[in-house]
Protein backbone atom coordinates (compact mmCIF):
# COMPACT_ATOMS: atom_id res chain seq x y z
CA UNK A 1 0.00 0.00 0.00
CA UNK A 2 1.61 3.42 -0.53
CA UNK A 3 2.58 5.37 1.93
CA UNK A 4 1.48 8.94 0.56
CA UNK A 5 -1.62 9.73 1.90
CA UNK A 6 -2.81 11.90 -0.64
CA UNK A 7 -3.31 9.26 -3.21
CA UNK A 8 -5.17 7.11 -0.68
CA UNK A 9 -7.51 9.65 -0.73
CA UNK A 10 -7.29 11.14 -3.91
CA UNK A 11 -11.41 12.61 -4.40
CA UNK A 12 -11.31 11.01 -8.13
CA UNK A 13 -11.58 7.60 -6.48
CA UNK A 14 -12.38 7.39 -2.48
CA UNK A 15 -15.35 7.08 -0.73
CA UNK A 16 -16.23 8.13 2.85
CA UNK A 17 -17.89 5.27 4.55
CA UNK A 18 -20.12 6.52 7.68
CA UNK A 19 -20.05 2.88 9.60
CA UNK A 20 -23.35 2.93 11.94
CA UNK A 21 -23.43 6.81 12.85
CA UNK A 22 -27.02 6.22 13.63
CA UNK A 23 -29.29 8.87 15.32
CA UNK A 24 -30.11 6.29 17.82
CA UNK A 25 -27.00 5.14 18.36
CA UNK A 26 -24.35 8.59 18.29
CA UNK A 27 -27.05 11.06 17.70
CA UNK A 28 -30.07 13.21 19.29
CA UNK A 29 -31.95 10.16 19.57
CA UNK A 30 -29.05 8.15 21.60
CA UNK A 31 -31.10 8.19 25.10
CA UNK A 32 -33.98 6.74 23.93
CA UNK A 33 -31.84 2.94 23.28
CA UNK A 34 -33.15 0.66 25.79
CA UNK A 35 -30.50 -0.80 28.35
CA UNK A 36 -28.78 -4.05 26.75
CA UNK A 37 -29.37 -2.83 23.16
CA UNK A 38 -25.96 -3.22 20.89
CA UNK A 39 -24.13 0.23 20.55
CA UNK A 40 -25.64 1.59 24.18
CA UNK A 41 -21.99 2.53 25.65
CA UNK A 42 -20.78 3.79 21.94
CA UNK A 43 -23.14 7.11 22.76
CA UNK A 44 -21.13 8.23 25.85
CA UNK A 45 -17.85 7.65 23.89
CA UNK A 46 -18.91 9.43 21.04
CA UNK A 47 -19.43 11.88 22.95
CA UNK A 48 -16.50 12.98 25.43
CA UNK A 49 -14.74 12.44 22.06
CA UNK A 50 -17.13 15.05 19.95
CA UNK A 51 -17.15 12.81 17.60
CA UNK A 52 -20.20 13.92 15.39
CA UNK A 53 -19.42 16.91 14.74
CA UNK A 54 -15.76 16.42 14.20
CA UNK A 55 -16.63 13.57 11.19
CA UNK A 56 -19.46 16.48 10.35
CA UNK A 57 -16.54 18.76 9.82
CA UNK A 58 -14.63 15.87 8.04
CA UNK A 59 -17.55 15.22 5.82
CA UNK A 60 -17.97 18.66 4.47
CA UNK A 61 -14.61 18.69 3.57
CA UNK A 62 -14.77 15.69 1.77
CA UNK A 63 -18.05 16.86 -0.13
CA UNK A 64 -16.26 19.94 -0.55
CA UNK A 65 -13.61 18.64 -3.03
CA UNK A 66 -15.57 15.56 -4.80
CA UNK A 67 -15.46 12.62 -2.56
CA UNK A 68 -18.60 10.86 -2.12
CA UNK A 69 -20.11 10.21 0.95
CA UNK A 70 -21.76 6.88 1.80
CA UNK A 71 -23.86 6.43 4.92
CA UNK A 72 -23.47 2.47 5.84
CA UNK A 73 -25.77 1.58 8.32
CA UNK A 74 -28.08 -1.37 10.19
CA UNK A 75 -32.02 -1.87 9.93
CA UNK A 76 -34.67 -3.90 10.45
CA UNK A 77 -38.31 -4.87 9.34
CA UNK A 78 -41.01 -4.98 12.16
CA UNK A 79 -41.52 -8.79 11.96
CA UNK A 80 -37.65 -9.15 12.00
CA UNK A 81 -37.68 -11.21 8.46
CA UNK A 82 -33.98 -11.33 6.57
CA UNK A 83 -32.35 -10.61 9.89
CA UNK A 84 -30.17 -13.44 11.37
CA UNK A 85 -29.58 -14.06 15.41
CA UNK A 86 -26.64 -16.23 14.55
CA UNK A 87 -24.00 -14.47 16.83
CA UNK A 88 -24.60 -13.29 19.44
CA UNK A 89 -24.29 -9.60 19.14
CA UNK A 90 -26.96 -9.88 16.10
CA UNK A 91 -29.29 -12.23 18.60
CA UNK A 92 -29.30 -8.69 20.67
CA UNK A 93 -29.95 -6.69 17.98
CA UNK A 94 -33.05 -8.80 17.21
CA UNK A 95 -34.17 -8.86 19.98
CA UNK A 96 -34.07 -4.91 20.31
CA UNK A 97 -35.15 -4.32 16.42
CA UNK A 98 -37.86 -2.10 17.35
CA UNK A 99 -35.15 0.90 17.86
CA UNK A 100 -34.05 0.01 14.30
CA UNK A 101 -36.99 -0.43 12.18
CA UNK A 102 -36.84 0.71 8.56
CA UNK A 103 -37.70 4.13 7.90
CA UNK A 104 -37.44 5.63 11.36
CA UNK A 105 -35.96 8.30 12.59
CA UNK A 106 -34.13 6.44 15.25
CA UNK A 107 -32.60 4.26 12.30
CA UNK A 108 -31.30 7.61 9.88
CA UNK A 109 -28.21 8.43 10.13
CA UNK A 110 -26.69 10.88 12.86
CA UNK A 111 -28.82 14.65 11.82
CA UNK A 112 -25.03 16.51 11.61
CA UNK A 113 -23.74 13.84 8.65
CA UNK A 114 -27.08 14.70 6.48
CA UNK A 115 -27.36 12.48 4.39
CA UNK A 116 -26.85 15.41 1.47
CA UNK A 117 -28.46 15.17 -1.79
CA UNK A 118 -25.45 14.13 -3.27
CA UNK A 119 -24.63 11.24 -0.26
CA UNK A 120 -25.56 7.74 -0.21
CA UNK A 121 -27.12 5.60 1.81
CA UNK A 122 -26.50 1.54 2.25
CA UNK A 123 -28.94 -0.34 4.97
CA UNK A 124 -28.69 -3.76 5.21
CA UNK A 125 -30.98 -6.26 7.29
CA UNK A 126 -28.26 -8.51 8.46
CA UNK A 127 -24.82 -9.06 9.43
CA UNK A 128 -22.31 -7.22 11.20
CA UNK A 129 -20.42 -4.78 8.25
CA UNK A 130 -21.64 -3.23 5.10
CA UNK A 131 -20.42 -4.70 2.84
CA UNK A 132 -21.08 -8.83 2.23
CA UNK A 133 -25.27 -9.33 1.35
CA UNK A 134 -25.50 -5.33 0.40
CA UNK A 135 -24.99 -3.32 -2.58
CA UNK A 136 -22.15 -1.51 -1.48
CA UNK A 137 -19.58 -2.87 -3.60
CA UNK A 138 -21.27 -2.88 -6.91
CA UNK A 139 -22.57 1.11 -6.07
CA UNK A 140 -18.84 2.12 -5.20
CA UNK A 141 -17.22 0.39 -8.03
CA UNK A 142 -19.67 1.93 -10.81
CA UNK A 143 -18.69 5.53 -9.15
CA UNK A 144 -15.08 3.85 -10.19
CA UNK A 145 -14.14 4.31 -6.05
CA UNK A 146 -10.63 2.31 -5.03
CA UNK A 147 -10.43 4.01 -1.85
CA UNK A 148 -12.37 3.57 1.41
CA UNK A 149 -12.42 5.91 4.28
CA UNK A 150 -13.47 4.47 7.21
CA UNK A 151 -15.14 6.38 10.32
CA UNK A 152 -17.71 5.41 12.70
CA UNK A 153 -18.04 2.75 14.77
CA UNK A 154 -17.52 0.42 16.54
CA UNK A 155 -13.32 -0.63 16.28
CA UNK A 156 -14.30 -3.89 17.63
CA UNK A 157 -17.05 -5.02 15.31
CA UNK A 158 -18.28 -2.44 12.54
CA UNK A 159 -15.58 -0.97 11.46
CA UNK A 160 -12.91 -4.42 11.66
CA UNK A 161 -15.33 -6.08 9.67
CA UNK A 162 -15.60 -3.09 7.34
CA UNK A 163 -11.77 -2.83 6.84
CA UNK A 164 -11.44 -6.65 6.27
CA UNK A 165 -14.31 -6.64 3.78
CA UNK A 166 -12.81 -3.94 2.04
CA UNK A 167 -9.29 -4.96 1.79
CA UNK A 168 -11.45 -8.77 0.40
CA UNK A 169 -13.10 -6.81 -2.46
CA UNK A 170 -9.42 -4.98 -3.06
CA UNK A 171 -9.90 -1.88 -1.73
CA UNK A 172 -7.35 0.64 0.15
CA UNK A 173 -8.23 1.27 3.14
CA UNK A 174 -7.51 4.66 5.39
CA UNK A 175 -8.79 5.05 8.75
CA UNK A 176 -8.46 8.30 10.92
CA UNK A 177 -8.14 7.21 14.06
CA UNK A 178 -9.85 9.89 16.31
CA UNK A 179 -12.47 8.96 13.33
CA UNK A 180 -13.39 6.07 15.15
CA UNK A 181 -14.95 4.54 18.19
CA UNK A 182 -15.38 1.32 20.70
CA UNK A 183 -15.81 0.24 23.89
CA UNK A 184 -13.48 -0.34 26.02
CA UNK A 185 -12.07 2.45 24.75
CA UNK A 186 -8.51 0.58 25.97
CA UNK A 187 -9.59 -2.22 23.40
CA UNK A 188 -10.45 0.12 20.81
CA UNK A 189 -7.11 1.66 20.70
CA UNK A 190 -5.37 -1.92 20.93
CA UNK A 191 -7.10 -2.80 18.05
CA UNK A 192 -6.30 -0.26 15.80
CA UNK A 193 -2.54 -0.97 16.31
CA UNK A 194 -2.43 -4.32 16.48
CA UNK A 195 -5.13 -5.39 13.87
CA UNK A 196 -6.62 -2.71 11.84
CA UNK A 197 -2.91 -1.32 11.43
CA UNK A 198 -1.89 -4.42 9.31
CA UNK A 199 -5.06 -3.91 7.31
CA UNK A 200 -5.06 0.29 6.30
CA UNK A 201 -3.21 3.22 6.66
CA UNK A 202 -3.83 4.62 10.33
CA UNK A 203 -4.13 8.60 10.24
CA UNK A 204 -6.00 11.08 11.92
CA UNK A 205 -8.89 13.80 10.85
CA UNK A 206 -6.75 16.79 10.65
CA UNK A 207 -4.40 14.96 8.38
CA UNK A 208 -7.38 13.99 6.13
CA UNK A 209 -8.29 17.71 6.72
CA UNK A 210 -4.95 19.10 5.75
CA UNK A 211 -5.51 16.91 2.40
CA UNK A 212 -8.84 17.42 1.02
CA UNK A 213 -8.38 21.60 1.81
Amino acid sequence: MPLDLASLTDPANTALLAVELKRVTVGDLQTSSPDGAPGNPLGAVAAERRLVPLLADLARAARAVGVRVVHCTAAFREDGAGSAANAPILAAAVKHRSRLLLGSPEADPVLELGPEPEDLVSVRLHGVAPFVGTGLDALLRNLGIRNVVLVGGSVNVGILGAAIEAVDLGYRVVIPRDGVIGHPTEYAELVLEHTLALLARITTIDELLAVWR
